[in-house]
């Protein structure tokens, strides 16, 4: 979270006195005593101090890469329609502060006009979490903005309303090292390689040190190999147990010998059932191991995650997330409603799975997919 008051002079030393320097009078003189808060309407909560005092905020989307002119517009705003102050969320809006109730239509005016959309609050569809990707990081599969552009457009109008069952977090990340919040959203996209690196054992031996490599590697499956260079002398590169490759691209970000970029075997994956600030956080589950990326606009990611929010907004009961109404209906019939296929990369454990242990999955029973790939009956 951060917090800034605009126009106003910080101390970038090492010492900061950000509570007398950031915060908003209101937050300043009652923190840690609010009492609780309310729902006014989309994109503005009420909240109320012990003390009787009473701070609202306006949360409004805006760009995941801005430039200083749009900074500057947002300080413009918040002096002018607010009381100076913003803060930053989680999931990269920007909520004005300010206690008096009549600046907030106008705010919200001000904010729409220029391009900013007021809402995202109570039981909506949130901002998109999701990492740089193909902007300006060398290991993603997919390219997370493209992907949130296309979902954005596609779920716009949500953004605006309260009257879906529960909440709505998504989240994109270009591979599984997860700069996204992908393990814990409703609906998630991640990138996802289909083959192991291909060494160039020249660079690795010459460029990589090979013991960090090892090392680094989260499920063991690099060791070295011993190789000879053009000229006949012994050299040391490294081999990868394709097995034990979870794909991470890890070795890639220390060592440009160990390439795990082609395009051809570079796509997305589609998870769902998520979520983090709950009694018991949930960690999402795979139902698309694997699709090609499609640029600029991916339709096959969109339309999937369209028929799975249709779905859900259609059955789910009032404060349902999309994994609680998934858990009620049982996973196999979320699976035939969505028609997609069951495929061996559902399993948890497919990897070390006889045909006995498959019944004793959590996540799944048996299904007419798995009938079909076991030939039992």
């Amino acid at each position: 979270m951060g917090i800034v008051m605009p126009k106003a002079p910080l101390n970038f030393g090492l010492k900061v006195d950000w509570k007398n320097e950031m915060l908003h009078p209101l937050m300043k003189k009652n923190y840690g005593k609010w009492a609780y808060h309310e729902h006014v309407k989309p994109g503005v909560i009420k909240w109320v101090a012990e003390s009787g005092d009473v701070l609202y905020s306006v949360k409004c989307a805006v760009p995941k890469f801005v430039n200083c002119n749009t900074i500057r517009k947002i300080c413009d705003i918040a002096d002018e329609y607010g009381e100076g102050y913003f803060r930053i969320t989680s999931r990269v809006c920007v909520e004005f502060l300010l206690s008096d109730e009549k600046k907030i239509d106008p705010l919200i005016e001000k904010l729409m006009k220029e391009g900013f959309p007021v809402g995202g609050t109570g039981r909506s569809f949130k901002s998109i979490v999701q990492c740089v990707a193909w902007i300006h990081c060398h290991t993603a599969a997919t390219d997370s903005s493209g992907i949130a552009k296309a979902i954005y457009d596609e779920l716009y109008d949500l953004f605006f309303r309260d009257d879906l069952p529960a909440k709505l977090k998504m989240a994109v990340s270009g591979c599984l090292n997860m700069c996204g919040a992908v393990h814990c959203s409703d609906i998630s996209v991640l990138g996802a390689f289909m083959a192991v690196p291909e060494i160039d054992d020249i660079t690795v031996a010459r460029w990589c040190e090979v013991p960090t490599m090892i090392k680094a590697c989260p499920t063991y499956a690099i060791r070295p190999k011993p190789f000879k260079w053009p000229d006949g002398k012994p050299g040391t590169s490294i081999e990868i147990d394709a097995s034990k490759c979870m794909h991470c691209a890890i070795c890639y970000s220390l060592c440009p010998g160990a390439n795990i970029i082609h395009p051809e075997k570079c796509g997305v994956s589609i998870w769902v059932g998520g979520k983090a600030f709950a009694a018991e956080p949930v960690t999402a589950k795979m139902i698309v191991p694997f699709l090609p990326n499609n640029p600029p606009r991916w339709p096959e990611v969109v339309k999937i995650v369209r028929k799975i929010v249709d779905l859900w907004m259609k059955e789910a009961k009032p404060g349902e997330r999309v994994g609680d109404w998934i858990e009620r209906i049982g996973w196999e019939k979320f699976f035939e409603k969505m028609e997609l296929p069951f495929k061996l990369e559902h399993i948890d454990d497919f990897e070390f799975a006889s045909y006995e242990t498959w019944r004793h999955d959590t996540k799944f029973k048996w299904t007419k997919d798995i009938k079909t790939f076991t030939g039992l009956k």
